[in-house]
């Protein structure tokens, strides 16, 4: 299991210090998510803080793009430092192409599938990308509350990659906590971004280290 803290969720007043927390607790990704205004109520990072913090940071950055018409956005990304990269099915339709670009960059290509999105509108493209992102929450918000009926999804979608013999990985993302994160590595999920679990937690690292055994099923 890889974790990958959302820094949507930590304080924003202080980037730097949230990716001392994340070395710090081990993290495998940093999740970066970027709003349009557009596509998602809200706004979040632009590609200045994206460049800022990957000279900062060796851990891969994981960048989300809820975005509408994200090839317009995606070659700025890349540039900035993007290392892992996902655009949403439902804002995509080349959806072929901007995965060729993003490997081309030389980044992991994703694809992300909002909660009432089937995964099995990915059976043509799914030996085109390295990993699926599952929204668990409706995407543009922080704090909101996991959808169980996606851990359905993420088990048709680990059969429908065990089945092809594809090296695809699953990322979730929404409303994983201590709770529900062993329920989530049972289904099949490789990748668990959490947001509010980690850096609203009274202390982040620990609370890293707790998801990480609680998804292991360490005690």
């Amino acid at each position: 299991m890889k974790l990958a803290p959302s820094l949507l969720a930590s304080d924003l007043s202080d980037l730097m210090g949230a990716l001392d927390l994340c070395k710090a607790g081990g993290a495998d990704l940093i999740h970066f998510d970027v709003m349009d205004g557009h596509f998602v109520p809200n706004l979040s990072f632009g590609i200045p803080v994206l460049e800022c913090l990957a000279k900062r940071t060796e851990i891969p950055i994981d960048v989300h793009l809820m975005v509408s018409n994200p090839g317009r956005l995606l070659g700025d990304y890349l540039d900035a430092g993007a290392n892992w990269v996902s655009v949403h099915w439902e804002a995509a339709p080349h959806l072929d192409r901007l995965l060729d670009q993003i490997r081309s960059a030389g980044a992991r290509a994703g694809v992300v599938l909002n909660p009432a999105t089937p995964v099995e509108v990915l059976v043509d493209c799914l030996g085109s990308v390295d990993f699926v992102l599952l929204m668990s929450v409706n995407p543009g918000f922080g704090g909101q509350s996991f959808i169980p009926y996606v851990l359905d999804k993420a088990r048709r979608l680990r059969k429908m990659i065990d089945h092809r013999g594809l090296d695809v990985e699953i990322e979730i993302d929404g409303g994983v906590d201590k709770s529900n994160i062993r329920q989530v590595v049972d289904a099949g999920v490789d990748i668990c971004v959490a947001g509010s679990a980690i850096f609203r937690a009274a202390d982040p690292v620990a609370a890293m280290g707790e998801l990480r055994r609680r998804g292991l099923n360490k005690d």
